[in-house]
C-alpha cells in the first residue's frame, strides 16, 4: 500500500535493510511492556518498568548482535545512554495512559493466522488482547511514535481492523474495541468496529492481493514517491533517485484475465514467500 517497489525490494528481492534506532527502541519498549505482565499486579510499577529497560536491551543484543552497530561510533556511550533514557521515558509515560495493576491480558505478542474463503492467508502479531468478564475482546497495540493527525487516522486504524478481521475469522467474535496507545505523544486512539468495517477491510485486502499477483507476474512494480522516501534504505536502486533495480528474479508471464471455464483463483498468501 505504501510503495509497490518497496514491497518488491523487501519481499521478492529480500534486500537487506539497516536497523534504525527508532524502530529498535520500539522493539525494546514493546519487550518491556510485554515482560512487565510476568510480575504480580502489585509489582507492575513505573520504577520497576524503567529498571527493566537495560536488561531487556541486553537480551535484545544477545538475540540480534548486529544492533550493536547502531552505537558503534559512540565510544563514550553518550548516545546509547540518551537512547536508553528515551526508552525509559516512553515506558514511564505508558503508566499515565493505562493502569497495568488492573489489567490481566489474555494474550501478549500473539501470533495469529487465518485463511479467508478466497484462499488468502492473513497473519500478524498482536501486542495485547484483553478479554472482559462479559467476553468482550479488546485488541491493543503500542506505538512509540506520536498519534497521527485526524486526517491520517484511517491509515493507522487499518492495521487494527486487519487484526480484528483475523480474530473474527479465528474466534467468530468481533472485537469490541481496537485501541492504539501512542507513547510518543501520550494519547490513546480507540475505535469500536462493526461487521461492515471488517468486511470492507476484507474486500480491500483481496483487491490488494490481486494487485500484488498482477505485479508479480508482470514484473511491473511502480515506486510511489512520498515524504517517507527520505528514510528508505533502497534509494541506490530506486528509479526515483536515479538508481536501477536489481534484475527481477521471477519469471515474467503474460497477464490476462481467465478465460471461460478457467479459475482465476490460486492459493493466496499476504505473507512473504519461503526463501
Amino acid at each position: 500500500m505504501q510503495c509497490p517497489l518497496l514491497y518488491r525490494f523487501r519481499v521478492i528481492d529480500r534486500l537487506p535493510e539497516k536497523p534504525s534506532a527508532a524502530a529498535t527502541r520500539g522493539t525494546l519498549v514493546h519487550a518491556v511492556l510485554e515482560r512487565l505482565f510476568d510480575d504480580p499486579a502489585v509489582e507492575r510499577t513505573a520504577p520497576r518498568a524503567r529498571a527493566m529497560v537495560p536488561g531487556q536491551w541486553d537480551r535484545l543484543l544477545e538475540s540480534k548482535p548486529e544492533l550493536a552497530g547502531l552505537f558503534a561510533e559512540d565510544p563514550e556511550g553518550e548516545r546509547l545512554a540518551g537512547w536508553l533514557a528515551e526508552a525509559e521515558r516512553l515506558v514511564e509515560r505508558w503508566f499515565t495512559l493505562e493502569d497495568p495493576t488492573r489489567l490481566e491480558p489474555a494474550e501478549r505478542e500473539l501470533f495469529v493466522e487465518t485463511e479467508l474463503e478466497s484462499g488468502l492467508r492473513l497473519r500478524g502479531v498482536i501486542d495485547r488482547i484483553d478479554v472482559a468478564p462479559s467476553g468482550d475482546v479488546r485488541i491493543v497495540d503500542y506505538k512509540t511514535g506520536k498519534a497521527p493527525r485526524p486526517e491520517y487516522r484511517d491509515g493507522a486504524l487499518f492495521q487494527m481492523t486487519f487484526y480484528a478481521l483475523v480474530v473474527w475469522r479465528l474466534r467468530r467474535v468481533i472485537p469490541r474495541r481496537l485501541q492504539l496507545v501512542y507513547l510518543g505523544s501520550g494519547e490513546v486512539l480507540t475505535y469500536d468496529p462493526v461487521e461492515a468495517d471488517l468486511l470492507r477491510v476484507e474486500r480491500k485486502l483481496l483487491a490488494l492481493w490481486e494487485a500484488i499477483r498482477l505485479a508479480t507476474e508482470s514484473g511491473d512494480w511502480r515506486p510511489r514517491p512520498t515524504k517517507l522516501c527520505g528514510w528508505c534504505d533502497h534509494q541506490a536502486v530506486c528509479p526515483e533517485f536515479g538508481g536501477t533495480p536489481p534484475v527481477y528474479p521471477l519469471k515474467i508471464v503474460s497477464v490476462r484475465p481467465p478465460e471461460s471455464g478457467e479459475s482465476g483463483q490460486g492459493r493466496m498468501d499476504l505473507a512473504p514467500p519461503a526463501p
